[in-house]
């Protein structure tokens, strides 16, 4: 994406520094959005690839549908940078809007969550190291039956698998972004764990 209309106003990269970008903090660049709003293309350029990511692990999106959500997403980053709280990490914070943008798009294209087609398969290698449930699958054996499991999460449990798993993010990041008790993460996550081998023991035949 080479350019922004925010508030009906066209931004590119032209206008801004994206190799002075790189060497500013998320804090800093909210402070630079609020003096002008080119700056938010920093943003736009740091977590473009990787919420694009996280709403494919969640969703069956189209890259359309997926750019409008971004699109909703970083509007809302805009309109609302200044009632930022730094209190919550940022990444937290703009985690937290896609989150509730996906929803969103949910409810209002009553879309349904079918399973994924392509599953990324480094999830399944962290799985079979899993302390709890690893030591019960042969990864080379069961890819396919394991993959068929991931596949059938509520989203509920998705979420937390995305987030744990390939966001690297902690109980507490992920209490702040579904605002949930770090306690209610922990039970989720060890749920959508039970249920991926749950689900793969019902195709272990």
């Amino acid at each position: 994406m080479n350019e922004r209309y925010i508030s009906n106003k066209r931004i590119t990269y032209n206008m801004v520094n994206v190799s002075d970008c790189e060497q500013r903090s998320d804090q800093e660049l909210k402070t630079l959005i609020l003096q002008d709003s080119a700056f938010l293309l920093c943003l736009v350029d740091r977590y473009e690839a990787k919420l694009t990511r996280y709403i494919r692990r969640l969703s069956n999106f189209s890259q359309e549908d997926i750019e409008d959500i971004l699109q909703e997403v970083f509007l809302t980053v805009y309109q609302n940078i200044n009632d930022y709280d730094d209190r919550l990490k940022f990444s937290s914070w703009i985690y937290r809007i896609t989150h509730n943008k996906v929803i969103d798009f949910f409810r209002k294209h009553k879309k349904r969550l079918i399973p994924i087609d392509d599953f990324d398969d480094s999830l399944l290698s962290k799985l079979a190291v899993d302390p709890d449930y690893g030591h019960k699958i042969d990864l080379e054996l069961d890819r396919v039956k394991l993959n068929m499991a991931i596949k059938q999460l509520d989203l509920k449990y998705r979420e937390v698998i995305a987030l744990y798993y390939f966001e690297s993010k902690s109980y507490d990041e992920i209490s702040d972004i579904l605002k949930k008790p770090a306690g209610t993460v922990a039970t989720l996550l060890n749920r959508a764990k039970k249920k991926i081998f749950e689900y793969y023991k019902q195709y272990d035949h």
